[in-house]
């Protein structure tokens, strides 16, 4: 499968956190600002960092925006800049695009003109957020402390038909599977010989570097 590539619009903090947390998981990324010193701060987190104004057509298709899968709309305070960005990226063709909105009327805006997911980072965290663009099956992800956290994933088919003994997630990953659900049926403290079903939801709990390790092995598809 062609590797997704990524593209982040605005690098404040919500989409600086995104941009960083993209990166930590390995993924390819472009980070566009209009401010050099914001594009600067992030030449060595993202794959590429350029100043750009992304109102302009001609710059994103300059940049390659039309060979990239996902892009994240964090434009601040500039709800035209936001709108017509979205415009443009969905004119170019792009498969998916995530725009920050800054209120409810601007939400119901950017649904009408394009925009396939629309995040509010004062709900949403940054991490989270991320999180759930990389993978499908990464269905929530909530922060306990700065170092350890608790994701919700569909087992998928990485881990379908396998039990917890078999898929031996505490010692691979120092990770916890604290409860399975399956249906409307939650099963707390599952058993080592419980099987997965591809459907069921499993809660995890570990450090956010043993989680990235989970993540990326078993959860995340090819």
């Amino acid at each position: 499968m062609e590797k997704n590539t990524y593209a982040v619009i605005g690098l404040g903090r919500f989409g600086g956190s995104i941009c960083k947390e993209l990166g930590k998981e390995g993924m390819e990324v472009l980070a566009v600002d209009v401010s050099e010193e914001k594009v600067n701060e992030y030449k060595e987190i993202a794959s590429h960092a350029v100043i750009a104004d992304s109102t302009d057509e001609n710059a994103l298709k300059d940049l390659g925006f039309r060979n990239i899968n996902h892009v994240i709309v964090a434009i601040g305070d500039n709800i035209q800049a936001s709108m017509l960005t979205t415009l443009i990226l969905k004119e170019l063709g792009i498969k998916q695009i995530t725009v920050k909105a800054q209120s409810d009327y601007h939400e119901k805006i950017l649904y009408k003109i394009g925009a396939d997911e629309v995040v509010h980072p004062e709900r949403d965290m940054g991490k989270r957020i991320a999180h759930s663009i990389i993978s499908s099956n990464i269905l929530d992800y909530l922060e306990l402390s700065d170092e350890h956290s608790v994701v919700e994933v569909k087992a998928g088919d990485k881990m379908h038909a396998k039990t917890l003994i078999e898929l031996d997630i505490r010692a691979k990953f120092g990770c916890n599977v604290v409860a399975i659900k399956r249906g409307r049926d939650i099963n707390v403290s599952p058993m080592a010989h419980d099987e997965i079903d591809r459907e069921d939801i499993l809660i995890v709990i570990g450090s956010d570097k043993d989680i990235h390790r989970f993540e990326k092995e078993l959860v995340i598809e090819d």
